[in-house]
């Protein structure tokens, strides 16, 4: 018989999991009594099943438990005495308040955010750059009522949900998610938004609500859009104006503005704004809208393209974790996965900051999906997999002439 080999130190996902303080998981449960109302399945055990699931990219329910099921050695690593059935988990996901996962990822963000924080963005002057956005996630009707007209031809008519969220500029993670049937108006989100005095906030011409642009002028919290197409507004004075100028390129104008702020169809308030014509260098024209009256022109452009970083947030949380098929029906389950899934997404930032590591964000999460379970030093791992696997193994990677 061949010799029983002991596994030493921890599984990559027990790493991974260790980023989370058990503190932390311990205050959230008891905040919103997580095991009071279900307790056939303790929060842990519900946190670590459905983040193995995340990790490991399970498109179902049943990937999910019979994926725990094969790892049956290695549970105790993760404090788990057995593999959850599928049904557990399924009621789990629709009776434990999807909210005990929102406290926890919060909690994580409020633990690790400076740490993950750039001081600085190129070419901007500010310092507290945050950018909202929306994605929405195609569900059928059944799940989520449908948004829009009928099908003539009978079939179901596609509804969803959507994630609007805010993005922190400067950790390239969500700080603030809200999520909602996909018929919602994007412009609720700007009431849920808590923001400091002297915050500054990117979006798209869609989230244009001028009583809005009111309340965060009077409070010192600057935008940046673009203007509709549609924008009625009184110019009262004219900054720069070089439209004539042949060949020009960046601020090709600047007026001070005022729009007017309708109640019951009458106009009860004119706001200042400033309204800026830009030229980029690819001969792409923009009207640019902010409350600031300081930032120079220039600076202002620099901060719209950034706006492109929560773009590239959601591709990149959509093609590396699952969010295509959902582990139940339920609305409260559906936010629990969601939850899941930026808290994966925020605990992969931390590490690879931790790690030092110049691979790509999906470079490194392929890297660990694959080596899930596998006992080698998680940072090293994600450095150098090839030498961290030796360092564990020996030299039997090599192989004979």
């Amino acid at each position: 018989m061949g010799e029983v080999r002991k596994f030493v130190g921890q599984p990559v996902l027990s790493q991974i999991l260790d980023v989370i303080p058990s503190s932390l998981i311990q205050q959230s449960g008891k905040k919103h009594q997580a095991n009071r109302y279900y307790k056939r399945l303790p929060f842990r055990v519900h946190l670590v099943s459905l983040l193995y699931g995340v990790f490991s990219y399970c498109n179902g329910l049943r990937e999910l438990s019979e994926g725990l099921l094969a790892c049956e050695g290695k549970l105790s690593h993760l404090g788990l005495d057995r593999a959850p059935a599928r049904s557990t988990l399924s009621d789990a996901n629709n009776k434990r308040d999807y909210r005990v996962f929102e406290s926890v990822y919060y909690g994580l963000l409020s633990k690790y955010h400076s740490f993950i924080s750039d001081s600085r963005l190129k070419g901007l002057s500010i310092r507290n750059l945050k950018i909202i956005d929306s994605s929405t996630i195609q569900l059928f009707s059944e799940i989520l009522r449908g948004v829009g007209r009928n099908r003539l031809d009978g079939a179901r008519k596609k509804g969803g949900f959507k994630v609007h969220a805010m993005m922190d500029a400067f950790s390239g993670v969500v700080t603030f998610a809200r999520i909602t049937e996909a018929r919602e108006h994007v412009q609720k989100f700007l009431y849920h938004l808590k923001l400091a005095a002297n915050s500054w906030i990117v979006f798209d011409k869609a989230y244009t609500t001028y009583g809005q642009f009111s309340k965060w002028t009077k409070e010192k919290i600057w935008f940046v859009t673009r203007e509709r197409t549609n924008a009625d507004y009184h110019v009262t004075k004219v900054m720069i104006d070089k439209t004539k100028k042949l060949g020009a390129r960046g601020v090709l104008k600047e007026q001070y503005i005022t729009v007017g702020i309708k109640q019951n169809g009458t106009v009860v308030e004119r706001l200042k704004l400033r309204r800026i014509e830009y030229l980029s260098e690819e001969g792409k024209q923009y009207v640019f809208v902010k409350n600031n009256f300081t930032l120079p022109a220039k600076q202002i452009a620099i901060i719209y393209k950034n706006r492109w970083m929560i773009e590239l947030l959601f591709k990149q949380i959509k093609q590396n974790f699952p969010l295509r098929y959902f582990w139940g029906e339920s609305p409260n389950a559906i936010k629990m996965q969601v939850y899941c899934v930026l808290m994966a997404q925020l605990l992969m930032v931390v590490i690879r900051k931790k790690a030092a590591t110049k691979k790509s964000f999906a470079n490194m999460i392929t890297v660990i999906r694959l080596h899930l379970m596998s006992y080698v030093g998680l940072l090293e791992f994600i450095k150098d997999s090839y030498i961290a696997w030796r360092k564990v193994h020996g030299q039997s990677l090599a192989f004979s002439p």
